[in-house]
């Protein structure tokens, strides 16, 4: 089986893996998704597969294309389950973002869309960011260092190394790795406090 093959099982199988916990505890109200952010990922993770793919990813966009359902249905439960605590800034950052998707969707040009949506999402970031500062017990930490893994695995299985195909992914590896650090530090913080 060719190496590439087996980045993007490995990629997927830990993206899957990623959710699990993530879901448990989103089900029993430990862990509270952002509607806003959650809903900018899914158009932009889409948005980002799909030129991923047009760019020759190939196997390396499989993961993602996966973890697109995922986000879905993350997105679905947030409307339950989701932080009730959502900012002006929180909704101008919302609004910001679903204008410059339309903006994007008049470019038709693949290599400025992979950049603006990987702007978006880390735009996207910014509500979850300061709602795991504000309350790091909010999310569940293992999910956040298994999706950044998830990412590097699909980074590895890319059949073409290009803008298109890299750099959205290297930029939710780095999102998800400062919200795995947010969560992390502000809970040793408050603990000592």
């Amino acid at each position: 089986m060719e190496i590439k093959i087996i980045f993007s099982i490995l990629a997927s199988i830990v993206g899957v893996v990623a959710f699990l916990p993530y879901l448990k505890d989103v089900f029993s109200s430990k862990t509270k998704p952002h509607i806003y952010t959650w809903l900018i990922w899914i158009i932009t993770q889409g948005t980002a597969v799909a030129g991923m793919i047009y760019g020759g990813a190939d196997w390396g966009s499989l993961s993602l294309a996966i973890g697109l359902i995922f986000v879905t249905f993350v997105f679905l439960l947030s409307f339950k389950y989701g932080t009730k605590d959502i900012t002006k800034s929180d909704t101008v950052i919302l609004i910001f973002a679903l204008l410059a998707i339309i903006v994007w969707w008049q470019l038709k040009n693949p290599i400025l869309s992979v950049l603006m949506v990987s702007i978006i999402d880390v735009f996207g970031f910014i509500p979850s960011f300061r709602k795991t500062f504000n309350d790091p017990w909010s999310e569940t930490l293992s999910s956040w260092g298994l999706f950044a893994t998830s990412n590097i695995l699909a980074l590895l299985a890319m059949s073409e190394y290009n803008f298109l195909t890299i750099f959205y992914v290297s930029v939710i590896s780095i999102g998800n790795i400062l919200v795995f650090l947010i969560a992390l530090i502000r809970r040793k913080q408050l603990q000592n406090v």
